[in-house]
């Protein structure tokens, strides 16, 4: 695979995460506005739905005492801040990946900053309740640092290139 080949199919991939990390965000708004609007009883019921649907007839299964256990034990509280955290990451995402996809110089190190911040929350919550999706988001977003700080040094010397080219001219 030549260089140019390879820079283009790591401009692809970047693009294509950084639309997936965007629909991510947007679940999380979703969810966060369906939690402030929920009751935690509403909340354990739509669980409940989910998990039975799910888990057609095995309901007696660990997994679904587990998800009724979760739903019981949410109050108010915990619901709020729920909402609050998932509407925050939501947000943050959805702003971010719009700039980065007009490629809005100044989106670059936000993102940075943005999933740096992420992943030190995920690592933290990996060493107190480990799960493999959490780890598999962790990896995802270090992936996303990665081709995120690749796009930025391209368009920066994109940048430089021009101004030496209009300096000149």
């Amino acid at each position: 695979m030549t260089a140019a080949a390879s820079h283009l199919t790591l401009d692809r991939v970047f693009a294509v995460s950084i639309v997936l990390k965007g629909l991510d965000g947007l679940a999380e708004l979703i969810g966060g506005l369906a939690l402030l609007f929920l009751s935690p009883a509403a909340l354990r019921e739509a669980l409940g739905d989910v998990v039975s649907f799910v888990l057609v007839g095995h309901e007696h299964s660990p997994v679904f005492r587990w998800a009724m256990h979760l739903g019981d034990s949410w109050g108010t509280r915990t619901t709020l801040f729920a909402a609050l955290y998932l509407l925050l990451h939501g947000i943050i995402k959805v702003v971010l990946v719009w700039a980065l996809l007009r490629q809005q110089l100044w989106a670059y190190p936000w993102m940075l900053a943005a999933l740096g911040v992420f992943i030190v929350l995920q690592c933290y919550e990996l060493i107190v309740h480990f799960g493999w999706w959490m780890l598999a988001l962790t990896l995802f977003d270090v992936f996303i640092v990665f081709l995120t700080a690749r796009e930025w040094q391209l368009h920066l010397r994109r940048s430089e290139a021009a101004a030496d080219v209009e300096a000149l001219g």
